[in-house]
């Protein structure tokens, strides 16, 4: 049941990636640009959950999984500071 779980979580988030990212190459809006990058590390961290929790078992790999996250919303901030008006 979680390996389930695990990637209706990665697939959502790969959903909302194309979406914004999609959306952004229409409208232009950088907002969505750095939304959409933001859920594409978002995408990647679901990912390499699916990958601790179900697939290596035997090997943490919740420093990446963390650094995945941290970074992808460091873009959203970024993208929320400096590159939204």
């Amino acid at each position: 049941m979680a390996a389930a779980i695990y990637s209706l979580c990665s697939l959502v988030a790969l959903v909302c990636t194309f979406l914004l990212l999609r959306a952004y190459a229409s409208s232009r809006l950088r907002l969505l640009l750095w939304s959409g990058l933001c859920f594409a590390g978002l995408t990647a961290n679901n990912v390499l959950l699916f990958l601790d929790k179900i697939v290596f078992t035997e090997i943490d790999l919740s420093l990446c999984r963390t650094v995945v996250a941290v970074a992808a919303m460091m873009v959203l901030l970024y993208g929320l500071i400096w590159d939204a008006h």
